[in-house]
């Protein structure tokens, strides 16, 4: 979803909170000066709010990394990005997965570039701290791993859909899987047109691994790298994608940088979890539902991944960089002043991940992967 950032108010350290409602502004990208963090579409929002600041709790809320600003980049706007002062411009990462590879560039000073991005590879060492990811490190986890997913809300995964009948609001994980196959054309007597977000979109990785489907057929865009996800104005008629519940909500409840949603009046969210919704409630008051979140199909924690050396002192290799404190504070969920803490409290940085669509995650241990970086 293409988002422009609210602006960054006030300054402190750690995290500002005040009790006075401030309202936000757009405006460009800056250059940080401290961490940047990149990658996917659907923690962007929630982390703009967060390193920004925000109201939607009701208190004004704003993560600062020892005083200073964090950079949190979107997934989609300009080719390329500066990510700190006096750094190089490069492809902007574009989803969890190119999150999380330029991370490991950052770390292991490799050319970084993305595949149809206009932005020479180039090396990119220093320049990423952290990583939006949707989903997990999968087969990669390892308890050697250089890389920590440190676990940051949990979210659902549905469809948006355009058009139809009553019949597609309720399509089961089975007539999706023959959907994305190809052997289902047409739902209760209208064609259906499967869509798919680009391919380094974690919710598409999640979306279709959860319905059992390993090679898309049919569907126009399976190769694209530029149609983004959670978007409802990509659809037309008879089409459908999966979508995030936690953008849907946060699109609907008008907190999002761009409301997609009300863009697109005649495309509506279905549910494949029989006998459960992905939100209770009306917008702009939408709630996510805790009993869709849960299923253990469609129900995911999401992650900010970090380079494990530089958050666990207790862990080192050869070359491995040296611990810092400020970054493993901002990705230690017991601190108020964490970018992964989920309280209860209108201060807390939960309660704003709570208005963007968010529930708790399922567990807040974190889960080291890759191996050689």
């Amino acid at each position: 979803m293409k988002i422009k950032k609210i602006a960054a108010l006030g300054a402190a350290v750690g995290l500002l909170l005040s009790g006075v409602s401030i309202a936000s502004t757009a405006s460009a990208e800056p250059v940080s000066n401290s961490y940047v963090a990149v990658g996917s579409d659907t923690l962007q929002d929630a982390m703009n709010a967060l390193t920004n600041g925000s109201s939607a709790s009701g208190s004004y809320v704003r993560v600062l990394a020892d005083g200073k600003s964090i950079g949190n980049f979107d997934a989609f706007g300009s080719a390329a990005i500066q990510a700190k002062s006096n750094g190089p411009f490069f492809a902007r990462p574009n989803g969890s997965g190119a999150g999380r590879d330029a991370l490991r560039r950052s770390i292991d000073g490799g050319n970084w570039s993305v595949s149809g991005n206009v932005t020479p590879a180039r090396s990119i060492t220093g320049q990423v701290d952290i990583a939006r990811s949707s989903g997990g490190p999968g087969a990669s986890a390892n308890a050697d791993g250089r890389l920590l997913y440190v676990p940051f809300a949990r979210d659902a995964v549905a469809y948006a859909y355009k058009g139809g009948t009553a019949a597609w609001a309720t399509l089961s994980a089975s007539q999706l899987k023959g959907i994305y196959e190809g052997t289902i054309t047409s739902i209760d007597g209208v064609t259906v047109k499967p869509r798919l977000p680009q391919t380094s979109s974690g919710t598409r990785t999640f979306f279709l691994n959860a319905i059992q489907v390993t090679t898309p057929s049919g569907v126009a865009d399976a190769t694209n790298t530029t149609v983004p996800e959670n978007d409802a104005t990509v659809l037309g008629d008879g089409e459908i994608i999966p979508f995030s519940a936690g953008s849907w909500i946060a699109q609907a409840n008008n907190v999002a940088g761009v409301n997609t949603v009300a863009a697109a009046s005649a495309v509506q969210l279905g549910s494949p979890v029989a006998g459960a919704a992905p939100f209770t409630g009306t917008a702009p008051s939408l709630v996510a539902n805790a009993s869709y979140y849960s299923n253990t199909t469609f129900g995911r924690d999401t992650y900010l991944i970090v380079e494990r050396a530089r958050v666990q002192s207790t862990f080192t290799y050869t070359g491995a960089a040296a611990y810092d404190p400020v970054l493993a504070n901002l990705v230690n969920s017991s601190s108020l002043t964490s970018l992964t803490n989920f309280g209860n409290s209108p201060l807390a940085p939960g309660s704003v991940k709570r208005k963007f669509g968010f529930l708790a995650p399922s567990s807040t241990t974190p889960i080291a992967a890759y191996a050689q970086g």
